[in-house]
């Protein structure tokens, strides 16, 4: 199913933990159907900023808009699901259980359709037929994947993405930087994925921020960050690649 992507609007948005101030006026913009990419290295805010986007924090100051309406008048007008760092997949269940969990939660169709969708989702990460594994019995790339399955089966105009990579080797990123792509045709739904890896952002994005100490200090495209002359760019790009040209 083709979904319709929602844009999401940043205005000011101002968050403090005791005594830290971990966003400073952020201010961004995602494009409805963009693949968007927030990079930096770690304790800049990235995940803080991504879990105010889906509404697990709520701003000192500020606010999240999701089309034309702010974040808390919005959720019956969209849906969106995120797709954790950990995966966050129930080891009780089975991989087919796990991606219609909220499908029978929700009773949002018959028995026999959700078992259709869920082998639909699986087909589409290129994991057809393994609804009866155990997550135990899955590898950490498979883990991602069946985690993304999980988050299609809402139908979702808006999808997350916390440190997608973290614990993959390079060869499990690659596929799973390939299984984003493939989406973006398929879904047509938005995607904002948060990540300190610069080589994934810059290969499957459409558009990339910069974070650093809790502002965004830079927006371009994948060319443009890499030839940007920002300092804390060129900074995290030479840190990144250990001082290999990125051209």
């Amino acid at each position: 199913m083709q979904t319709q992507g929602v844009s999401v609007h940043i205005e000011k948005l101002n968050k403090h933990f005791g005594s830290k101030h971990v966003l400073k006026d952020v201010d961004l913009e995602v494009r409805a159907g963009e693949t968007f990419s927030i990079i930096g290295p770690s304790g800049t805010g990235k995940s803080i900023l991504l879990r105010h986007i889906i509404g697990l924090e709520t701003p000192d100051s500020g606010r999240v808009l999701i089309g034309d309406k702010p974040l808390e008048a919005a959720p019956r007008s969209y849906r969106s699901s995120m797709v954790f760092q950990s995966s966050a997949l129930f080891n009780s269940l089975t991989v087919g259980e796990n991606i219609g969990l909220w499908l029978r939660e929700h009773r949002i169709c018959p028995e026999a359709r959700i078992l259709e969708i869920i082998a639909e989702k699986l087909a589409i990460v290129g994991l057809e037929g393994i609804e009866e594994l155990n997550t135990a019995e899955l590898s950490g790339g498979m883990k991602k994947r069946v985690a993304i399955a999980r988050s299609l089966a809402m139908e979702p105009e808006l999808v997350l993405y916390d440190e997608p990579t973290a614990e993959l080797d390079p060869v499990t990123t690659d596929e799973l930087a390939e299984t984003i792509i493939s989406l973006r045709g398929r879904t047509g739904n938005t995607t904002i994925i948060v990540t300190h890896d610069l080589n994934f952002a810059l290969y499957l994005s459409d558009r990339i921020a910069m974070m650093h100490q809790g502002r965004i200090v830079a927006v371009g495209t994948p060319p443009e960050i890499r030839a940007s002359e920002n300092p804390f760019v060129k900074g995290f790009i030479r840190t990144t690649t250990k001082g290999i040209n990125s051209q």
